[in-house]
């Protein structure tokens, strides 16, 4: 058993890609830093954190209820992108590459 939910690899590829979407989205419009900006930044967060939070938590159960947490929050994440990419908020290699990132999940 792992000693941390840093050992995680699931752990680390959401952080990885909690960090690749705040780098993606400081090219979205201004207009949108406190509507989808902000959105799609706490959806990217939310997965890590749920892992860690669900790590965490005295039993099993509560730990799957916090994985499917985190699996809706890169649900959420995989439409807010979406989005962004059909108001060309994304270009196309930054849509691909956080596609890329989340499917590794």
């Amino acid at each position: 058993m792992t000693k941390s939910y840093k050992d995680l690899f699931v752990w680390q590829k959401a952080y990885k890609l909690s960090l690749l979407v705040y780098e993606k989205t400081v090219k979205f419009p201004r207009s949108e830093t406190y509507s989808l900006t902000q959105q799609v930044r706490r959806s990217a967060i939310s997965i890590p954190s749920n892992i860690a939070e669900g790590y965490y938590r005295g039993s099993k159960k509560e730990y799957i209820n916090f994985l499917h947490i985190a699996y809706g929050s890169g649900a959420e994440l995989e439409t807010q992108v979406l989005i962004a990419r059909d108001l060309r908020y994304l270009e196309a290699d930054d849509f691909g590459a956080i596609t890329i990132c989340y499917r590794k999940l």
